[in-house]
């Protein structure tokens, strides 16, 4: 087994996750199968309870497991499925090693950082690494580890000391370091300065670590002085130092190391140059190409995300990927206008005018209305607002989770007159409780007692449009993360209004899907499609098309028909009017 580590100095936020997952990209594209871990210092045991705002989206994994977000970038950039053991948090690990002390697995010896935390973090490590890649039997080739933080973080402290072990102990050829550090240009003298990555290189080798590979974050290239400084000052071979500057869209990074031959120089450092499964050139000729057609990208298609996390983008990391994914596919230049739930109510109208008129301003101008999960009272009333506003303007809108049971609940104010219509995360006291706390869940503790994971859904009708965008399948598997239901007993009277429930769990009892028939597109899930969603397999919900061949075909058929018939002009408005007849699924991405 070969392990890349990837850490990061000077500051937070330098892209060492895009550039694990991008240096991953580039090593599977040379033959090799790659997996990933993430290891973050924190004493949470996971990131179930985390505030969105502090710490981003809680991304969750088919086990189950409430891990960090950059388990989500390894996901769509490696297409693989990770497990709760591929984020490490330093919780976990004091939690192992006490376990283990009152078993009495140490037999009376003092317990102690070094070596018995330091131990479990390397044995982690390995049983970790060494477990099948997806439904594979086959371990991976090589295992790329990012260490969170910054160099220096006292926290970090026991993890550099275990991956200073470490490298010794796979020894020689099996371990490389690639460093993320920072490279600033100071407006008053326009230079670029290497003394910050200077100085993390020297924090990092008196800790016992010394970087392989220099992987420098800038805005402009660096310039060849700048490199040769670097290696001059930081004992790393010229070529090995990589240069991340700023880019159009992520997906360029995997390009900028394959483009600077990063791929050769970490080969080389793990011994697999003559490996003959490598191939001397990595081939992405597809991710090229989809990096390419997002940079052409002029039509845009308007989304507004209609949330109450939406000061911190990273809360709704996944759902904007995914409609990333959906509108690079359907050739159209994403714009998410971020709308406030709050700025939507009554209240702000009052208190703050120009936001309440900048908010519905930006939701009437949209293509399509998404409203994300969440959890808390604080701009539901917004949010139905805008749930009311899709259903009643024909404007496609989907729900998420929590979006989900907000249509629930507009539709039974709305439309069935119950104006009392609540969710019990809410107002407990509601005496028309559309959605409820499910029986199985915990009021005592937070963390993990949530439905989570990998959950299964059947569809209720294979002529329903959820069904038609999994290419009318039977059932999904679908990932979840709530606590809160759609009250079943109140069921028979939303399908007696027309809210149709057309995806159920295994029990019936559990609604998945919602659809309104009569709209063009109106669709909520329980699930978060979002995290499935592949940069080229982009999740069916969010591309809003089935069959897209199909309709290409269709409409080929039509402009020739039009060409052919001297009598009958080339009328493109009217071969639209026939392709929104054909079928209910030919709808607006959203």
């Amino acid at each position: 087994m070969k392990y890349v580590l990837v850490t990061g100095g000077v500051v937070s936020g330098l892209g060492k996750g895009v550039t694990a997952s991008s240096i991953g990209v580039v090593l599977k594209a040379c033959g090799l199968r790659v997996t990933s871990i993430k290891i973050d210092p924190y004493l949470n045991t996971d990131a179930g309870t985390m505030s969105p705002f502090e710490h981003g989206e809680v991304f969750v994994l088919d086990d189950g497991g409430e891990v960090d977000l950059d388990l989500g970038n390894y996901e769509r950039f490696l297409d693989i499925k990770l497990t709760r053991d591929n984020n490490i948090t330093t919780g976990k690990i004091y939690q192992s090693v006490i376990d283990k002390e009152r078993r009495g697995d140490y037999l009376g010896k003092t317990v102690q950082v070094v070596p018995h935390i330091t131990d479990e973090i390397q044995d982690w490590i390995q049983r970790v690494a060494m477990n099948p890649v997806d439904d594979t039997e086959e371990p991976a080739d090589v295992c790329v580890i990012e260490l969170g933080g910054t160099i220096g973080d006292i926290e970090s402290m026991p993890f550099i000391e275990a991956l200073g072990q470490f490298s010794y102990r796979v020894g020689p050829g099996n371990f490389c370091l690639v460093h993320v550090s920072l490279v600033p240009v100071l407006n008053v003298v326009g230079e670029q300065k290497t003394k910050p990555t200077q100085h993390s290189v020297r924090g990092l080798r008196g800790l016992g670590l010394m970087p392989d590979i220099l992987a420098c974050r800038s805005t402009q290239p660096l310039e060849e002085h700048v490199k040769v400084k670097l290696a001059q000052f930081c004992h790393v071979p010229i070529p090995n130092i990589i240069n991340l500057h700023d880019v159009t869209n992520i997906w360029h990074i995997p390009l900028l190391l394959r483009d600077q031959k990063a791929h050769e120089a970490i080969l080389k450092v793990l011994d697999l140059q003559c490996a003959s499964k490598v191939a001397r050139e990595p081939q992405l000729s597809e991710w090229t190409e989809r990096v390419s057609r997002c940079d052409r990208l002029k039509s845009p298609v308007r989304i507004a995300m209609v949330g109450k996390y939406t000061g911190l983008s990273d809360s709704y990391l996944s759902v904007i990927k995914a409609l990333l994914h959906a509108s690079v596919a359907l050739d159209r230049k994403l714009v998410v206008d971020w709308v406030p739930s709050c700025d939507l109510e009554d209240s702000t109208a009052k208190e703050t005018p120009d936001a309440y008129e900048k908010a519905w301003e930006s939701l009437k101008g949209a293509d399509g209305v998404l409203v994300p999960g969440g959890f808390g009272d604080r701009g539901v009333q917004g949010k139905i607002l805008a749930a009311k506003y899709a259903r009643e303007n024909n404007v496609p809108y989907l729900g998420i989770c929590l979006g989900m049971q907000i249509a629930v609940i507009e539709f039974a104010r709305s439309v069935m007159k119950l104006h009392g219509a609540n969710s019990t995360e809410f107002d407990p006291t509601t005496k028309t409780p559309c959605v409820v706390f499910m029986p199985e869940g915990s009021k005592t503790h937070m963390g993990a007692t949530m439905r989570l994971g990998s959950r299964r859904t059947f569809f209720q009708a294979t002529n329903c449009k959820s069904a038609k965008l999994y290419g009318n399948a039977c059932y999904v598997d679908e990932r979840h993360r709530h606590r809160y239901e759609v009250n079943p007993d109140m069921v028979p009277e939303f399908e007696k209004a027309g809210l149709s429930f057309v995806g159920r769990d295994e029990s019936g009892e559990r609604m998945e899907i919602i659809e309104l028939p009569t709209h063009r597109f109106f669709v909520g899930a329980q699930f978060h499609p979002e995290f499935k969603s592949r940069p080229g397999k982009p999740s069916p919900l969010f591309l809003g098309k089935q069959d897209i061949l199909k309709h290409v075909l269709v409409f080929c058929m039509f402009k020739s028909v039009f060409f052919a018939s001297e009598r009958s002009p080339l009328n493109f408005g009217t071969i639209h009017e026939h392709l929104g007849r054909i079928g209910s699924s030919v709808i607006r991405p959203a």
